[in-house]
């Protein structure tokens, strides 16, 4: 997913000399899935689209080389329709328990203890929970009290890049230190069965669920080195990528010359 910014790592005149490197990363997946034969059974059954179009999509289906997806919900859940409120329940329930293997994980590889962690960025764009996730995740993983917090939550898939640009800026002010970045994605739960338009049903064939984490450090270590980050934004790009909040949730908009 993506919305109207776009965040990009480029050279810069002049490097960074504060260390800074990735020192570990994990990921993780939930246990349902979605194949490409799912999506084509549903789809004409799901949305109320003409015979021509419904073909057409069959023919995107097959070409979109995505064969498998995994959700947080069993599919016959997913499809089905739900209030806005039920779906932000369900944000608010799954993410901090989605993600917890790849934080766990990603802290064992680096050797840092969740009490060594000195800042954690979230990022998410297909919900919205307010405590963010890393409110939480101070509780359930042991982080200090003092942790320093910063949620992403309308970067869409910029944020990834901008989570390491801001990893990388806050270990200039603090040398040697530590940053966790926890990505948490559940486009599933933004599925909209009455909306026909082409954004939303292309969106249908493309999104899985996931999570990911990375441990960034100002200390010395072997994995890639962040030697600059820059941000750019294209003019005129508002309406290239994003969602649109209706009463019945997120709808997506995805302009049609967005790059595949």
């Amino acid at each position: 997913m993506s919305t109207n910014q776009t965040a990009t790592h480029a050279p810069s005149q002049q490097a960074n000399s504060t260390h800074c490197s990735i020192a570990a990363t994990a990921t993780a997946l939930p246990p349902h899935t979605i194949t490409r034969d799912d999506v084509k059974y549903y789809m004409g059954r799901v949305f109320d689209i003409p015979a021509r179009k419904l073909e057409a999509m069959m023919s995107i289906v097959d070409n979109a080389q995505v064969h498998k997806r995994h959700a947080i919900f069993p599919i016959e859940y997913t499809v089905e329709p739900r209030a806005l409120y039920q779906t932000n329940q369900d944000t608010s329930s799954t993410p901090s328990s989605s993600d917890k293997k790849p934080r766990k994980k990603c802290l064992q590889r680096a050797g840092v203890r969740p009490d060594e962690v000195d800042l954690i960025i979230t990022v998410s764009c297909t919900g919205f929970m307010i405590p963010s996730l890393d409110a939480h995740l101070i509780n359930l993983m042991g982080f200090r009290s003092n942790v320093r917090r910063m949620p992403f939550t309308e970067l869409g898939c910029a944020a990834g890049a901008m989570a390491l640009g801001r990893a990388a800026d806050f270990l200039k002010a603090h040398p040697g230190g530590n940053v966790l970045i926890i990505a948490v994605e559940l486009p599933s739960l933004t599925f909209q069965r009455k909306d026909i338009s082409q954004a939303n049903l292309i969106s249908s064939i493309l999104f899985g669920d996931g999570a990911a984490a990375v441990l960034v450090t100002g200390k010395e270590s072997d994995g890639p080195k962040i030697i600059v980050s820059e941000t750019y934004t294209f003019p005129d790009s508002l309406g290239a990528m994003g969602f649109d909040l209706r009463d019945s949730g997120f709808h997506i908009l995805l302009a049609k010359d967005v790059r595949k």
